[in-house]
């Protein structure tokens, strides 16, 4: 028999504010998180908007010295974490070492660094590189820096694959509960891809909105869509074995009963026609929990805001659920947060489990003209109470990686 796995720690560094309470406080009431971006020029790029983080703070999570040595994306992943050792009551030096482990996914990892090395290399030659620029660039660092800090010696790793990447994570340190490997998994994603190179190559791959008004600009479902919204930040839950979590008395926020993970097998970007991997993922998600389509009532979906992802996904869901695809609600928080690429499967866990926990639906905002090809409840515009036992959050990145993972009211 498989062990239980809850989730007792969440923390959140977004554009909507840092911690997960401000995060989802913001989702359920449709605050979006998009704004004009300002950390870099971008008058030469056809995208001007991003869910740009404005107001975090690294010297509050980490010494100044140390945050010097890691790029934007891995202090994230370091705030993020001791928001969530805060949240579940493990403060520092409180969890076992070696019964304890870390999972985080990046798609990017430190492209900052590398863009601002690179620069030096071609304008001061290289003995002006920095000496800390490949572990400050490397995907793995945020979860090596985060079990420097924590003396965490037990299973350690980082999951890269693209936008599933911090789905995966969660998943994959569920299984490792699941199998007696740990206790306790840090688990989740951080992405900092706001960059001239990042804001580049995107709007080169024509995936990205070229709507200048960031009130409108991310649409997911619209028949008006044109592309998505570049997001940072960081999501990371702390996920524990169900005794462990209930003997210690930790406030249990959801179970985590079900995972999924599949591969088109397609193409580098575009997904399966019809899909099916999207489909064969949320089908091994339900049959790993033993439920049924039936049994699920909400859906946060990848719901990307581009033309490709949303009717994929919806003709996915249909083939999944049925008729029943017609009862369930479906939104998409990217409308708020924008999308996080590695970081947005757990940023999205944690708002899918708030939704089942207080029962209410999070919104689609920016929804005003219905695709024919997109015809499920989205929930839109405005969030509603509902009745929520099980939900299930989907996350698909390019090159064809598709995870699913299924939550539970925990009462």
């Amino acid at each position: 028999m498989k062990r239980r796995v809850v989730i007792t720690g969440r923390g959140a560094v977004t554009s909507l504010g840092v911690g997960a309470e401000p995060l989802w406080r913001a989702v359920r009431s449709g605050k979006s998180g998009i704004s004009r971006i300002e950390r870099i020029d971008v008058e030469d790029f056809p995208t001007k908007v991003a869910a740009e983080i404005k107001d975090f703070e690294p010297g509050l999570y980490m010494e100044k010295k140390e945050a010097k040595r890691m790029d934007r994306f891995t202090q994230y992943a370091v705030a993020a974490t001791q928001l969530a050792l805060e949240t579940a009551g493990l403060p520092d030096g409180a969890v076992s070492r070696g019964r304890t482990g870390i999972i985080l996914g990046t798609g990017i990892g430190g492209l900052e660094t590398l863009e601002s090395q690179h620069r030096v290399l071609l304008e001061k030659g290289a003995d002006r590189v920095s000496p800390f620029m490949v572990p400050m660039m490397l995907p793995n660092m945020a979860a090596g820096m985060i079990a420097i800090k924590y003396g965490i010696t037990g299973f350690v790793e980082c999951v890269v694959t693209a936008c599933s990447s911090s789905a995966n994570a969660i998943g994959d340190a569920c299984r490792s509960i699941q199998q007696d490997a740990a206790d306790i998994m840090i688990a989740g994603g951080a992405e900092a891809p706001i960059t001239r190179l990042g804001m580049a190559g995107f709007c080169a791959s024509r995936t990205m909105t070229a709507n200048p008004d960031a009130a409108t600009a991310c649409r997911p479902f619209d028949s008006n869509r044109d592309g998505f919204i570049m997001g940072e930040g960081a999501g990371v839950l702390v996920l524990e074995e169900l005794d462990h979590a209930v003997n210690r008395g930790a406030d249990i926020l959801a179970e985590v009963v079900g995972y999924g993970c599949t591969n088109d097998a397609h193409h580098i970007t575009a997904p399966a026609p019809g899909g099916e991997g999207a489909a064969a993922c949320m089908r091994l998600a339900l049959a790993d929990a033993g439920l049924s389509p039936a049994d699920i009532q909400y859906i946060n979906a990848h719901g990307t805001s581009t033309e490709l992802n949303d009717k994929t996904e919806t003709t996915a869901i249909k083939a999944v659920f049925g008729a029943h695809a017609q009862r369930l609600a479906v939104s998409s928080t990217k409308s708020m947060t924008g999308h996080l690429l590695g970081a947005a499967g757990a940023v999205e866990t944690i708002i899918t489990a708030y939704a089942l926990k207080e029962g209410f639906l999070p919104p689609t905002i920016n929804y005003a003209e219905p695709d024919p090809e997109c015809d499920l409840n989205y929930v839109p515009n405005q969030g509603t109470a509902a009745k929520l036992v099980h939900a299930l959050t989907n996350s698909f990145g390019f090159g064809g990686h598709n995870a699913s993972l299924v939550l539970k009211a925990y009462r």
